[in-house]
């Protein structure tokens, strides 16, 4: 009895709750979508509820069945059934708007695989730094390289694979963790200065060159189509009912809602994938600056949560897992909502949670029950003041 008060006083009801908040808030703006767009038949609510149960089922057998010894025993195991599955996609796997990246499993939808691979990713790198950083405790140049070309090769298959579908928004997901735990890792300064400073320069150059010398990259192999994603990203006027339609209305929807929001379906604006992708687009209309202010609050919650969970265990394996947890969600967000709103390009990009979608709604409880372990399965001597938002 006394062995399970002490469980349960390691139980993280915080995320817990910040969790389930944010799936309520999902369920809601997914009901709305409903309301205000005509486009699909499917009971989408139905559909994500029982997601939602499944997921924190899962959630469940990972807090209670994985602690730190069985993480680091199946970190190369799931890191390889992920790959299977991304190579099975590309075989059986159903096509949606050119990207082979779904595989059907009934009633329930369909499975998309490279959401679940973003949880193994983040086990397998933080197996790969933890495995360095224990056998080599002093960081030289050298050693750093080598730290560099182990997380390169672990990275490059799921990358590879992803990039056969296409799929472009999972692959800057892939990367926006990769670049979070290798920041993390120890790994000098005099090597991540100018590593990322190169890729800041050649992103820029890109991007300049797509608006303003197609004709130079169209030389080196690039097609027409592919620079559509980029002018439709910041001249969406120029194509209105095309490419540019799905961002000026996203971004008419939003402002519609001004402060205070247009009440719950009344937004008149209807936009494609509303329920998914364009999930903000629903908050901003219908709830208004306030509502979706709350919501981006609820996130950063999260992930101050998340990292509170890192610094009260102090454990180098669970902070690497922590790390890339936080750099998956915070790119999430940040890539969604910017995209809704005109400040980033349009990628397919879910909003943890809340958009709808099964695959996305286990990716990100699968990676939440990695945190949730950390804190459950943790060593008594290693715990601190946990169990509390401030």
């Amino acid at each position: 009895m006394a062995r399970n008060r002490k469980k349960a006083v390691r139980v993280d009801y915080s995320i817990i709750f910040l969790m389930m908040l944010l799936c309520v808030i999902g369920l809601v703006a997914i009901y709305v979508a409903g309301l205000v767009n005509d486009q699909y038949t499917n009971n989408f609510l139905l559909q994500q509820s029982i997601w939602i149960v499944i997921s924190t089922g899962v959630v469940v057998v990972i807090v209670l069945f994985f602690d730190y010894d069985k993480l680091q025993w199946a970190a190369y195991y799931l890191y390889g059934i992920g790959n299977l599955l991304l190579v099975l996609v590309l075989i059986v796997g159903d096509e949606r708007k050119g990207s082979k990246s779904w595989i059907s499993i009934g009633s329930l939808g369909s499975l998309q695989p490279s959401e679940l691979m973003k949880s193994f990713l983040i086990l397998a790198l933080a197996k790969v730094i933890w495995d360095h950083n224990k056998k080599y405790k002093l960081h030289t140049v050298n050693l750093d390289m080598q730290l560099l070309l182990k997380i390169g090769i672990v990275s490059i298959l799921p990358l590879g694979l992803v990039a056969l579908q296409p799929d472009l928004g999972t692959i800057l997901v892939f990367i926006a963790i990769i670049v979070g735990m290798v920041f993390i890792s120890g790994v000098t300064w005099k090597i991540l200065l100018p590593v990322f400073s190169s890729i800041a320069l050649i992103g820029g150059t890109l991007i300049y060159l797509v608006m303003y010398n197609q004709a130079f990259l169209q030389k080196l192999g690039f097609k027409p189509y592919q620079f559509k994603r980029i002018t439709s990203w910041l001249r969406p006027e120029e194509d209105p009912l095309g490419d540019g339609m799905q961002l000026l209305r996203s971004m008419q929807a939003i402002g519609s809602g001004q402060l205070q929001g247009n009440g719950i379906g009344n937004q008149a604006i209807a936009i494609p994938e509303n329920h998914n992708d364009f999930i903000f687009s629903i908050i901003g209309g219908n709830f208004g600056f306030i509502g979706g202010c709350v919501l981006i609050m609820l996130y950063f919650l999260l992930i101050y949560q998340i990292i509170r969970v890192a610094l009260d265990i102090n454990i180098p394996f669970y902070s690497y897992i922590c790390t890339g947890v936080c750099s998956m969600i915070l790119f999430h967000v940040l890539e969604n909502i910017g995209m809704t709103i005109g400040l980033l390009p349009i990628t397919g990009i879910p909003l943890l949670f809340v958009s709808y979608g099964g695959s996305s709604l286990l990716g990100a409880f699968m990676a939440l029950g990695l945190v949730l372990s950390a804190r459950y399965n943790a060593p008594e001597v290693n715990l601190g003041k946990g169990n509390r938002f401030m």
